[in-house]
């Protein structure tokens, strides 16, 4: 698209008096959508139309204000555009000019590629030059003319505007960098500043010695730009704590669910072994600051520890405050003002968690009596304000996060009012438990609760609660049909949350606390001998393998000649320890050519039309023996892991099958992962002292139909 039409457009809008929103929605729609408005010039035609007469037109000026404050245009094309005005007779021009740059100037930032960033660099630096010449126009024009009202406000408003850009060292960085980069322009930069020197030292009737002032101080800001590299100042002692911030770091990583006196009690040591001045803003900046470049740095799948490592942060700062029994709430607010100061790294923490990460942690400790009221409220606008600038969309990063850590938060009292509902004694009817699990089970609810739980430092009562409810479906009385499904369900359902869980968090979560009763449960034992993990090696000749050979006939035969399991009277524990053999039974069986494929399907899908569980338990056998086998001898192992990862639609399934068989299928897929990847090269020998378990010829030949 050519300028000239552009400009067209522009003269349009104004012939016909749209207002600034109306020319927004008809040029996107008149224009292409693949350029950018930067591409296309869309600043410098506005600017250059605005402009034309002696004074601004307001309706144009109008259309780039609008367009600045939308983010149509960047910051950089806008100074660009500023920078190519030459005029400084046309007092009225400036002035709107000055104030456009009044819009972004305290707070100039580029969030794009590496040549935008060196854009802006570039105009800040060609802004400073023009900013240096309307300075030198003004001082010749008061040699010239005398003193004047008029001419001093604009002096005075130029050096204003001059002096607020130089005196912050982030942008005289920038111009350091657009001299670096373009060294055409330094010598624009030389002349002004020699024309600004040959001035002020003509400047014997300028009787405001304020403006000589802020002129000295402006020229001597430009002129130490070049020197920027050289300039050091003297660290603060111990101010970077490199052992601390790894330490956070770690802790934040590995130890998300451990207790937080600990970690306390660790920090503090390393400030006695290290002398360390610990308990100051420097060192709150340094533990948050380590918190968030850690869920900068984890991996997209684990995006939901973001809040438990607030919450990790929160403790530290609230067990330090108990232990030393100080007033640390200055010392919180001045680091949370030094932490708005690092907007990018806010920035990029808001844009992975899709959230106001800043905020949350303000609100948090307000709570905990960290922040007052009206210093929670200070910081939250301030964080506010900037956030308005920053980039909030989407992204192929951050678009499949979930939970997000604002939900998490709300999930809180959630996980509390389940741990009660849990504990209650269900033996009467447990029906209304098996409605608050089925809920859990729905979307990405039970990932949410998990990751609130853990936040919260209830993830080891969360778990402890249903192992002891997997304990539940053992006790077995008269029941009917309806009952033996609720049991089946309890069982199922807690044994798939506890699998996930160990998956999500680590089996030190179920391990690291022994059980209250003394007696070892079934999901504990199953965990510790059964269950694949990384860096755990299985055996699958192992005796936790080897069940009664009379439950495993039993099985077998319930799973070859039923058209479904049976639910009423089943020890499901005794069900899951036999299912390994059974398994084992139908492989051989299959690979012997007792059994085709149509049956071995048949049987899988018995194994998982109900109980999930089984399903899982079996798979966890096969992976252990996969591990043993060669390439050769993989295939039909693996073709049955896939048929029991396969979900089973249909009208006989137990309640809640859809929710149950999406968790199931996860933690197949964890388990199977490197099975299907695995080379023979990389395969274990068998161990040496173990007997392979009996094969017991239990299936007959029986043909399909």
């Amino acid at each position: 698209m050519k300028v000239v039409n552009l400009k067209q457009a522009i003269l349009q809008a104004w012939k016909e008096r749209w207002s600034d929103y109306q020319w927004a929605i008809n040029i996107k729609k008149n224009f292409p959508k693949g350029a950018t408005w930067d591409y296309l010039n869309l600043a410098e035609a506005l600017m250059e139309q605005a402009m034309i007469g002696p004074s601004p037109n307001p309706l144009i000026l109008s259309y780039l204000k609008y367009a600045i404050s939308s983010q149509m245009v960047s910051y950089s094309s806008v100074l660009l555009a500023i920078s190519k005005f030459d005029d400084f007779s046309r007092e009225l021009c400036v002035k709107s000019l000055l104030e456009i740059m009044d819009m972004f100037c305290h707070r100039l930032s580029c969030h794009g590629k590496a040549e935008e960033c060196i854009g802006l660099c570039r105009a800040l630096l060609g802004v400073v030059v023009w900013l240096l010449t309307g300075c030198a126009c003004y001082c010749e024009r008061l040699r010239e003319l005398g003193p004047s009202a008029s001419t001093e406000a604009n002096l005075r408003a130029c050096l204003e505007r001059l002096r607020e850009l130089v005196n912050s060292q982030k942008n005289r960085a920038l111009v350091h960098i657009a001299r670096l980069e373009d060294q055409g322009q330094t010598a624009d930069v030389a002349r002004a500043i020699n024309s600004l020197i040959k001035v002020t030292e003509g400047l014997n009737s300028l009787t405001n010695q304020t403006l000589r002032g802020k002129l000295e101080e402006c020229i001597s800001l430009v002129k130490s730009i070049p020197t920027i590299l050289s300039e050091q100042s003297d660290p603060p002692h111990h101010s970077l704590f490199p052992s601390v911030h790894a330490f956070i770091m770690l802790e934040g990583t590995m130890n998300l669910t451990g207790e937080t006196q600990p970690l306390v009690e660790q920090l503090m040591m390393i400030k006695r072994m290290q002398k360390l001045m610990f308990l100051s803003h420097s060192s709150f900046v340094l533990i948050m600051k380590g918190l968030l470049m850690n869920l900068l740095e984890c991996p997209l799948s684990q995006s939901e520890t973001s809040l438990q490592q607030y919450h990790v942060l929160v403790s530290v700062l609230t067990c330090i405050m108990v232990n030393l029994q100080q007033d640390f709430m200055d010392d919180v607010n001045i680091a949370f003002e030094y932490l708005l100061k690092l907007t990018p790294l806010l920035d990029k923490a808001d844009q992975r968690c899709n959230c106001d990460c800043l905020s949350m942690l303000l609100q948090e400790c307000n709570k905990l009596s960290l922040l007052s009221d009206s210093n929670t409220t200070n910081l939250t606008s301030k964080r506010a304000e900037d956030r308005e600038y920053a980039p909030r969309l989407k992204t192929a990063e951050n678009a499949n996060i979930q939970p997000n850590p604002g939900l998490i938060l709300r999930a809180e009292p959630t996980v509390t009012n389940i741990l009660k509902t849990v504990d209650a004694d269900h033996s009467k009817s447990p029906e209304g438990l098996l409605g608050v699990l089925g809920h859990m089970l729905s979307g990405k609810s039970l990932d949410l609760l998990l990751a609130a739980a853990a936040a919260t430092g209830k993830l080891k009562s969360f778990a402890r609660k249903f192992i002891k409810l997997n304990e539940f479906p053992k006790h077995i009385s008269g029941e009917g049909s309806k009952s033996a499904s609720v049991r089946a369900l309890l069982f199922d359902i807690s044994f798939l949350m506890l699998c996930h869980v160990v998956q999500t968090y680590g089996s030190e979560v179920i391990l690291s606390d022994p059980s209250p009763s003394g007696e070892t449960p079934f999901f504990e034992t199953w965990l510790q001998t059964c269950m694949p993990e990384e860096g755990k090696t299985l055996n699958p000749d192992h005796p936790c393998f080897r069940p009664e050979s009379g439950k495993v006939e039993s099985l077998v035969a319930l799973l070859n000649n039923s058209s479904e399991m049976k639910l009423v009277q089943m020890k499901w524990h005794e069900i899951c320890l036999s299912t390994p053999a059974a398994i084992l039974e139908v492989l051989n069986a299959w690979e012997n050519g007792v059994l085709s494929v149509e049956a071995v399907q048949k049987i899988t899908d018995n194994i998982k039309g109900k109980v999930c569980s089984m399903a899982i338990c079996a798979v966890a056998w096969l992976v252990a023996h996969v591990r043993m086998l060669g390439l050769d001898e993989r295939e039909k192992p693996q073709t049955m892991i896939r048929q029991l990862m396969t979900p089973l639609y249909g009208e006989n399934t137990l309640q809640f099958y859809n929710e149950r068989v999406v968790i199931m299928s996860s933690i197949l897929e964890n388990m199977c992962a490197d099975v299907f990847q695995q080379t023979g090269l990389a395969l274990r020998p068998p161990m040496e002292g173990q007997e392979p378990i009996p094969y017991r010829n239990l299936l007959s030949a029986k043909e399909c139909t």
